[in-house]
């Protein structure tokens, strides 16, 4: 029997040709198959057909939305970051764990106070935590990474989920460990301890700034009248020291330089000046000036402020 012929475009294509045509068409459709699986869903990927699949528009998004039925069908191991991806956002410090899982029906305990909340709720949890020894500072009423760290070291010693973030179960808790804070202890005086006076601040009506206790004294005639808290430059801005003397003031001032605000700013050499710094009441000391000496309890420095007038001493030292 003689073999049978294919005849393409005048040509005769015999039967084990055509046979190694189909067989290399064969393992060409399964090498592009396997390389649109290995490419998964990403964009312009292949999809299951060989084709490129463009990104759906919202209207087809909404349409090939799953229902509430499928979604629970679906596999347990499926979520947004099962291609490798990190999620288009994440908190600061993440929420605290729920009271009950979902199984037993117990709803979450909500988020009361979290990083970047200032109040004077903050003021008042900063405060308790003080009472026992897990805050070293005084309350500032903004929720920082030195609130977070002693939230979550209280959490912990409760034997609570340590998520650095206040909720309502971690609340309670501190309420039931704690008293309610005096009023000293909300606003106290000063964290730091007084320095020892300059000789220069014993006579007159001084601002009494020392750089070794991080403090400012207002004083007249070697009585201290009120004191607090400050900051000063850093070692590329240094506040200068000496002996000098207010010669203007500003209740609201915007720096020409920086373009920061500079709140119930005092002037005393230059430039130089007594404020309250919002950066300092956020960050403490672990931030610095450009030469100014930062106030963080903006309420006691407006109280300050009324109370110096211009030419009064102001000494800053060792």
């Amino acid at each position: 029997m003689k073999r049978s012929s294919t005849v393409a475009r005048g040509g005769v294509v015999r039967g084990g040709a055509v046979r190694r045509v189909v067989l290399a068409a064969v393992s060409v459709a399964l090498v592009a198959g396997c390389t649109a699986q290995a490419a998964g869903t990403g964009s312009g990927a292949a999809g299951p057909s060989g084709s490129a699949s463009a990104q759906p528009s919202a209207s087809e998004s909404a349409s090939a939305s799953p229902s509430a039925s499928e979604s629970a069908s679906a596999s347990p191991d499926a979520s947004p970051t099962d291609d490798g991806k990190a999620p288009s956002s994440s908190p600061a410090f993440p929420t605290p764990e729920p009271s009950g899982s979902a199984s037993d029906g117990a709803p979450a305990s909500p988020v009361l106070m979290k990083d970047g909340d200032e109040n004077e709720q903050v003021r008042e949890l900063q405060a308790r935590l003080r009472q026992l020894k897990h805050f070293d500072r005084a309350p500032t009423g903004f929720y920082g990474s030195m609130t977070a760290r002693s939230v979550k070291s209280f959490q912990k010693k409760q034997g609570l989920t340590g998520t650095g973030s206040v909720d309502e179960t971690t609340w309670q808790r501190l309420l039931g460990a704690s008293r309610k804070p005096t009023a000293d202890e909300l606003k106290p005086s000063t964290t730091n301890a007084l320095d020892t006076p300059a000789p220069a601040c014993m006579t007159g009506r001084v601002l009494c700034i020392s750089k070794e206790s991080r403090t400012l004294a207002w004083m007249i005639d070697g009585k201290v009248v009120s004191s607090m808290d400050v900051r000063f430059g850093s070692e590329n801005t240094p506040t200068r020291e000496g002996t000098f003397s207010v010669g203007w003031k500003a209740r609201e001032w915007t720096s020409t330089i920086y373009h920061t605000p500079m709140p119930y700013a005092m002037f005393f050499s230059g430039g130089q000046a007594v404020h309250y710094s919002s950066d300092f009441a956020a960050r403490g000391y672990a931030g610095a000036s450009h030469g100014c000496v930062n106030v963080r309890d903006r309420a006691k420095l407006a109280v300050l402020f009324d109370q110096v007038k211009v030419g009064d001493k102001v000494v800053v030292h060792w």
